[in-house]
């Protein structure tokens, strides 16, 4: 199992260019998962992606398959 790397609410803020306050709230409300250490929070680096995934609106066009559009990743889901 590949261990994580865990990143301050400071650097997640600085890397998403947000504030502190966003993420401590993110935290919260259990949006983020993160674990608290006693000195502040921590959020391993697994959990920051897949944060990032669940807030992704549509594939990139470079990352979408021949013959389905940008607007409809799942065939079985309706368009957005």
């Amino acid at each position: 199992m590949p261990q994580d790397r865990y990143q301050t609410v400071q650097d997640v803020a600085d890397r998403l260019n947000v504030a502190e306050a966003t993420v401590r709230q993110w935290i919260k409300s259990g949006a983020l998962r993160a674990i608290d250490i006693g000195k502040g929070w921590r959020i391993a680096d697994t959990d920051l992606a897949q944060f990032l995934r669940a807030h992704e609106t549509s594939p990139r066009p470079s990352e979408t398959r021949p013959g389905q559009t940008a607007e409809k990743e799942n065939d079985n889901e309706p368009p957005r």
